[in-house]
Formats: C-alpha cells, structure tokens, sequence
C-alpha cells in the first residue's frame, strides 16, 4: 500500500468526522453491551434518521474448562435490535480476535446483515492455518465474510457515513471503522489510563502500531472513541469504554503527545515479553479466521478445536 493511499484514506476518515461535527451528515447513536468474562465491548451502532444499524465486535460465550458454547451475551443484541425495531445492515469485526470468539454468524441467522472484516484477513488466515494445519479444505481467501474491506473504503449505514483505516500492529489485518463523529478502533487502543495494544501475536509489531495509532490521533480531537476492551487501570473501580481522540491524544499512557516511536516500541516489547497468552487465543483464532464459525463435525457429529503443542 502506497503512502498516497493511506494519506487519502486518512483523509476520507477526517472528513467523515468533521461532516458529523458540523451537521452536514449524521451522528451515530451508539448503544454498547459488555462481557465482563472477556472484557468486550460490543457496540451497536445506529442510524439516528432510520431504523439501520451496525454491529461491531460481538461474542460468542465459550467456556475453555467444559468446551461448551452458549448464546446469552449474543442474544443481549438480538433482543435489543428486536426491540427497538432495528434492521443490521453490517456485522463488522475489526479484527481476528484473541480473546473471545465473535457471535456474528448467529446474529446474522437471527437479525441478517452482511459480516465484514478488513482485507488483510487474508494474512491472518495463511499464518494461522499453518498453526492449526488447517488443511486445504480452509480457505484462506476471507471467503467465510460476505464483505472484505479495503483501506480508505466508505460505506453507508442507513444515512451514516462511514469509512474505514487499515491499522496494523496489534494483528495484520486490524481495522478502525469511523463512523460519523464515532471511532470504533479495536484493540489498537484502550482507555487513556490502560494505554495500548499488545503486539507480540504472529505478524504484530510495535513499530507499525506506533504508527497505525497516530493515524488515528490525527483524526478530529472532538471525534469520539468506542474501545473494544476495558480492563480497568489501576486506581479505577468502573468499566469504561467511550473516550476521544482528544483525550488520547493528551492522556494515553503509552503513546501520548511526545513519545517518539523508538520509545513507545521499546516500553511495548519490553511489556509484551512479561505478559502471558490470552485465556481463550486458541479457541478464539481457529473460530474467528473461519468468520466466527465453528469448525465442521466429525464423523461421529461433534466439532472439535484443536490444541498445538509446544508451538506458541
């Protein structure tokens, strides 16, 4: 990807807010559900003018000691779409995530909508099939989505407009959806006082998410920002998840106005080194590379995941 591109990209995505902030296009309502077994956020995102909405970032409850799944967090968002009479147009994640296993294919049985990643899942896809020797009936062309996203792509959500930021670092294939005067950046950054995404996961780099994230800061300060994850900073009893790129931008820990790139990928790697494997990585990774589906059953009916030894 050229610079040309990411800078006009960049530039789509600043108009986007600024259009929101000066009333020429609307500003999203956004309601966000939170699963504390995993920390999520997930958001839904409407149309103030309409009935259309989007879903960002949902999850599937999986319980690692009994490999059960079950549906309570995901049908929190069905029941709420129901209720207040929505219609989804996009389920989009911005990444493959680690940490839990995404909803998005029984939201999309239950409520419809087309389920979108970023492009570069596709980079994901070829890593991690080699992990789990997926083997060739796995495509690793992200056809399990109905929709991959480019770099700089705008698309509508009723009368929202919305565009989206290839931000890499904490995976390959991260991507922020702004939508109006809203950010929705996935794992690239948390809370203020939590600061910013590992990057120690097969093709993450510290460097490259220094600079997926000034990208962001250089969007609108007013613009508001939806996080993915909370896991309370210290010193802070609530869950949080809405600040701005204003607030980030003065008071993010890790990467604030000032701290130069070879310092945030210096206290980045030395950080990531001391941190153990998310909880729920291989489960969630084998899931959410297939868009969120389980794998297929057996012979004898049952699905199952599987468990590399002494690889990661």
């Amino acid at each position: 990807m050229t610079g040309d591109t990411r800078d006009s990209a960049l530039l789509l995505a600043q108009s986007t807010v600024d259009d929101a902030l000066h009333g020429r296009s609307p500003r999203p309502q956004v309601t966000t559900f939170f699963d504390e077994a995993t920390f999520t956020a997930s958001h839904v995102v409407k149309d103030p003018d309409s009935a259309a909405c989007a879903i960002i970032d949902s999850v599937l409850d999986f319980d690692m000691a009994s490999g059960r799944t079950s549906h309570a967090s995901a049908m929190q968002l069905v029941e709420f779409v129901r209720d207040q009479g929505l219609k989804v147009e996009w389920l989009l994640e911005t990444h493959a995530h680690a940490d839990h296993l995404s909803a998005a294919p029984l939201l999309q049985e239950h409520l419809g909508g087309r389920l979108a990643i970023g492009s570069h899942i596709t980079v994901v896809q070829e890593v991690f099939g080699k992990i789990f020797n997926a083997g060739t009936g796995f495509a690793r062309d992200g056809s399990q989505f109905d929709h991959l996203i480019a770099e700089g792509e705008r698309f509508g959500i009723g009368g929202l407009q919305a565009t989206a930021l290839h931000v890499p670092g904490h995976t390959p294939a991260c991507m922020a959806y702004v939508i109006g005067d809203a950010v929705f950046p996935g794992d690239t950054l948390f809370m203020p006082d939590y600061g910013t995404a590992r990057c120690d996961f097969p093709g993450g780099s510290a460097r490259t998410l220094y600079r997926s994230i000034q990208r962001l800061l250089a969007l609108p300060g007013q613009a508001r920002v939806f996080l993915c994850h909370d896991y309370k900073a210290p010193g802070r009893d609530q869950y949080a998840w809405e600040t701005s790129i204003e607030a980030e931008r003065s008071g993010n820990v890790h990467v604030h106005q000032g701290v130069d790139e070879d310092s945030f990928v210096q206290m980045r790697e030395q950080r990531d080194a001391t941190l153990p494997m998310p909880r729920l990585i291989l489960p969630s990774v084998q899931v959410n590379m297939r868009g969120g589906r389980l794998p297929e059953p057996e012979d004898n009916g049952v699905r199952y995941l599987k468990l590399p030894l002494d690889l990661l």
